[in-house]
């Protein structure tokens, strides 16, 4: 059985570029793949159907850099952990939330709460199959 939708975790990791070097990307993606193993329900397989991610990057500092390079990787990580493969990711909402500069959620999770409470940099993830999810 698949994970209940939405999935979401948190990874206390700083979002790295796409440009970034091959080694660095790879320790980056296996701390996101854990992170999600680890909220995973155990044995639950891989989702093939379409879905939509978000993710919340919380620098923790000023970030370099353009925030579209750090989608890629996130992306790719979930690749054979959570879903089957990156192509039936049918909508992506990214945002940087810099220190001093977040606002209040109108109902955040758990999961994000603590994302929002957290003195280091993390980055939340939320996978869901409602593709329409805060568009209505």
């Amino acid at each position: 059985m698949g994970p209940e939708l939405p999935f979401e975790f948190a990874v206390r990791v700083t979002a790295i570029s796409l440009q970034g070097s091959g080694a660095s990307k790879a320790a980056w993606k296996d701390a996101i793949r854990e992170a999600a193993r680890k909220a995973l329900p155990e044995g639950s397989w891989l989702l093939t159907e379409p879905l939509a991610v978000t993710i919340f990057i919380f620098p923790g500092a000023v970030m370099q850099g353009d925030v579209d390079n750090r989608v890629k990787p996130i992306l790719d990580a979930m690749v054979r952990c959570v879903y089957s493969d990156d192509e039936i990711v049918e909508r992506v909402v990214v945002q940087k939330f810099e220190p001093g500069r977040v606002f209040a959620f109108q109902s955040p999770t758990d999961t994000l709460v603590s994302a929002l409470e957290a003195d280091e940099p993390i980055i939340y993830i939320r996978v869901t199959n409602d593709l329409h999810e805060e568009l209505a």
